[in-house]
C-alpha cells in the first residue's frame, strides 16, 4: 500500500496530485528543481502495476521489489537505479537479529521506495530530511544517500549491542567450571547464527557503496560522491565489527570445547583414582574368598583384622598418592 506520497520543490514538501502521472509531470516540468517521492509497504502485484506503468520501471527490478528476498545490490537501468538495502534490528531480550528489505528506484525526478518487513528507518529519514531542505534540494540522490546512511548507522548500533552481549557470553564461558555446559555451547552456536544473519546484510553492500562513490553511475552527480564515501567508511567500520565478532565467537567456541575436554580429563582421572582404590580391597577380598584349606593366616585369630587393616592401609596410601598428584 502507499504509505506516503509528496512532491519536494526546492527542498520543501508539497502534497502530490492523486494521479501519479500528473504528479510526475509536475515534478519534471520544474527541470530538476523538484521530485516526487512515493513510499510503498509490501505492495501487491496489482498495486505496483500502476507505479510501474507511470514510472517506466524495468520489469526485472519490479519482480525483485515485489518478491523481496534479495541481496544488497545496485542495478542500473535506462530510466532509473535500483538499489536493495537490508535494514537490521536486534532484539536484546531474545538475542535475535531480524533483517527486513528496502528497495529504492531512483530516477531523474522521482524516488520510489518499497519496504518489506518492519525494521525500516524510512519514516524517520523522511521526517529528518523534511527538516533539512538544503539537503533535499539535491534531488532524488539526497534520498538515496539519507536512506543508505540511516541503514548503515543502524548496522553500527546493532554491532555495538551484539558486542556487549558477546562480552557477557565470553565472561560466562571463562567463569569457574560448573553449570550446564551444553546450554553454553548452544548459546554460542545460536549467537554465531545471528552474527551470520547480520553479515548477510552488511558484507554484500560493500560493492554497491563502492560503485556509488565513483564516477559513471547515472542519477548520482559528482558533488554527491563524497557523501557516499562517508557512508562507505561507516559500512567498512560495520563490516570490521562483524568480522571481529565472528572471529571472537570462533575463539570462544574453541576455548569452551577445550575447557570441556580438560574437565572431562579431570573427571576421568578422579574416576580412575576411585576405581584403583576400590580395586585393591576387592582383589584381597577375592583372594581370601577362595575355597582353599591351605591359605596364609587362615586359621589365625588375628588373620581377619590383619587383612582388613591391610586393605585400609593400602586404600589410605593410594588416596594420599592420588591427592598429591592432583587426581583427587
Amino acid at each position: 500500500m502507499i504509505v506516503d506520497c509528496a512532491i519536494y520543490r526546492d527542498g520543501r514538501r508539497t502534497e502530490g496530485p492523486a494521479d501519479f502521472s500528473d504528479a510526475l509531470d509536475e515534478a519534471r516540468a520544474t527541470e530538476g528543481h523538484s521530485f516526487l517521492w512515493i513510499g510503498l509497504h509490501e505492495p501487491t502485484e496489482k498495486e505496483f502495476d500502476l507505479v510501474t506503468s507511470e514510472f517506466g520501471l524495468h520489469p526485472l527490478a519490479v519482480e525483485d521489489a515485489l518478491h523481496a528476498h534479495q541481496r544488497p545490490k545496485l542495478e542500473i537501468y535506462d530510466d532509473s537505479l535500483f538499489v536493495v538495502l537490508k535494514p537490521v534490528t536486534y532484539d536484546d531480550d531474545a538475542d535475535v537479529v531480524t533483517t527486513s528489505e528496502l528497495m529504492l528506484f531512483v530516477g531523474d525526478s522521482f524516488v520510489v521506495t518499497v519496504r518489506h518487513g518492519e525494521g525500516s528507518p524510512l519514516a524517520d529519514v523522511r521526517r529528518r530530511l523534511e527538516r533539512e531542505p538544503e539537503v533535499l534540494r539535491h534531488g532524488p540522490t539526497s534520498v538515496l544517500y539519507a536512506v543508505s546512511d540511516a541503514v548503515v548507522d543502524q548496522y553500527i548500533e546493532v554491532a555495538g549491542e551484539l558486542q556487549a552481549d558477546l562480552e557477557g557470553l565470553e565472561a560466562e564461558v571463562f567463569a569457574p567450571v560448573g553449570g550446564d555446559t551444553r546450554n553454553t555451547a548452544s548459546r554460542i552456536y545460536a549467537f554465531k547464527r545471528q552474527v551470520m544473519e547480520f553479515r548477510r546484510a552488511t558484507v554484500p553492500l560493500t560493492d554497491p557503496m563502492a560503485r556509488l562513490t565513483g564516477a559513471g553511475v547515472p542519477f548520482v552527480p559528482e558533488h554527491s560522491q563524497p557523501f557516499f564515501r562517508d557512508v562507505s567508511d561507516h559500512l567498512t567500520r560495520a563490516n570490521e565489527s562483524v568480522e571481529g565478532l565472528d572471529r571472537l565467537l570462533t575463539d570462544i567456541l574453541s576455548a569452551h570445547l577445550a575447557q570441556m575436554g580438560v574437565q572431562q580429563n579431570d573427571d576421568m582421572r578422579k574416576i580412575s583414582a576411585w576405581a584403583a582404590m576400590a580395586a585393591v580391597p576387592t582383589m584381597i577380598a577375592g583372594v581370601y574368598g577362595m575355597n582353599f584349606d591351605h591359605m596364609p593366616e587362615l586359621r589365625q585369630p588375628w588373620g581377619y583384622p590383619a587383612v582388613v587393616a591391610l586393605m585400609a592401609g593400602l586404600v589410605f596410601w593410594l588416596h594420599r598418592l592420588f591427592k598429591r598428584r592432583g587426581w583427587l
